[in-house]
């Protein structure tokens, strides 16, 4: 039966802090639609924050960058036992575990609508060493059986959509598209710009995110223009890809950076911003470039997939090549010299969020393809 003779709704997340900041408003919604909603995660970090909007949150331990067949298949069977007794109307999981996993729990537990997002191709589809291509093999063929238990595959672009289908890993006729998680613009709302000239970047400190040319880019704008100020936050964590601390903190130490750790208020550091930027080498849609869009502020990033779904070039801000630090430098170094089309393209840059990223307008194209109806 569904819990108290309401539809079940079942989120099924890889960090508890993603659920509530990436998918928030989407579970308010569904809520006021006269849903039971559920929250999955692989912790009690932030539970309270979960709760908070009206979720139940289940915990069911993850680790979602491990390779433990044994626990793969504890959090597979984790799950399943949890939809046989909470009897869901519809699931929806994000990122590469939740995907393979919940699809197929939610398939064998026989839930009506079994849903998918793509938040990015991430490291497999980008790395190339020989770790990465048999972790793509085995991803690839658990990607089939998740995405064929998957009733929609919903994607945050058209060039992650179009490499699942070129590889078979998903039938076309499943798949949408939304613009990314959306960003409410209540919450980061337009800001003035800073008295200073100062370059944001937020991120977790991995190589894929393009952290090393940032700081590469920021040390040599530094020699010419030392007054400039260059920010970073972020967490500097245990994955394949990620950056050590000793090489941050070469950069902190010669005055070329501050940087932060992780905070639950990023709101305050894009009102210190001047031109966000992000030489990702690969995203679903990145919602930190929303965020700064929101605020007001120009966005420098990659002519990648996802990226470059954030930027209207030459208006919005600028896309520059991968890992090409000397095209990324020359266009910092062009807003310094040109101060007031940092403006200017802030304001066009927030038009372009309101127009097509507003959280608003991504959760109606979600409510459609889970099918929520609103009395």
């Amino acid at each position: 039966m569904e819990t108290n003779c309401k539809p079940v709704f079942v989120l099924i997340s890889p960090k508890n802090r993603t659920a509530y900041n990436f998918r928030g408003e989407l579970l308010l919604e569904i809520k006021k639609a006269g849903y039971t909603v559920y929250v999955t995660g692989p912790n009690r970090i932030d539970v309270e924050k979960i709760e908070a909007l009206g979720a139940t949150f289940c915990e069911i331990p993850n680790d979602k960058n491990g390779i433990n067949v044994l626990s793969d298949l504890r959090y597979l069977l984790s799950l399943y036992r949890l939809f046989k007794k909470l009897k869901p109307r519809i699931t929806l999981g994000y990122t590469i575990k939740p995907v393979i996993y919940g699809s197929i729990a939610a398939w064998m537990a026989k839930v009506l609508s079994i849903n998918s997002m793509i938040t990015g191709a991430g490291y497999l589809f980008i790395s190339t060493s020989f770790k990465a291509k048999v972790l793509k093999i085995i991803a690839f063929n658990l990607y089939k059986l998740g995405l064929k238990a998957s009733g929609n595959v919903i994607f945050q672009n058209k060039d992650d959509r179009e490499e699942f289908i070129n590889h078979g890993l998903v039938k076309k006729e499943k798949t949408y598209i939304v613009n990314g998680s959306g960003v409410n613009m209540e919450n980061f709302k337009f800001e003035p710009l800073p008295e200073k000239i100062t370059f944001f970047m937020l991120s977790r400190a991995m190589y894929s995110k393009g952290v090393r040319e940032y700081l590469q880019a920021a040390e040599i704008v530094k020699k010419q223009y030392p007054d400039v100020r260059f920010m970073l936050l972020g967490a500097v964590e245990n994955l394949q890809d990620s950056m050590k601390q000793s090489e941050i903190d070469g950069y902190i130490s010669k005055g070329i950076i501050d940087y932060f750790g992780e905070t639950s208020d990023v709101a305050r550091y894009y009102a210190m911003t001047s031109v966000y930027v992000l030489p990702s080498y690969r995203e679903g849609t990145p919602r930190t470039a929303l965020e700064a869009m929101a605020v007001g502020r120009p966005v420098i990033t990659t002519d990648t997939p996802g990226c470059r779904e954030t930027v209207i070039d030459n208006v919005t801000g600028f896309l520059v090549p991968v890992k090409e630090v000397n095209k990324l430098t020359e266009k910092m170094i062009w807003f310094i010299e040109h101060p007031k089309e940092i403006f200017n393209m802030g304001i066009a840059s927030y038009n372009f969020c309101k127009e097509k990223f507003d959280v608003e307008k991504v959760n109606q194209q979600m409510y459609n393809i889970l099918q929520i109806s609103f009395n």
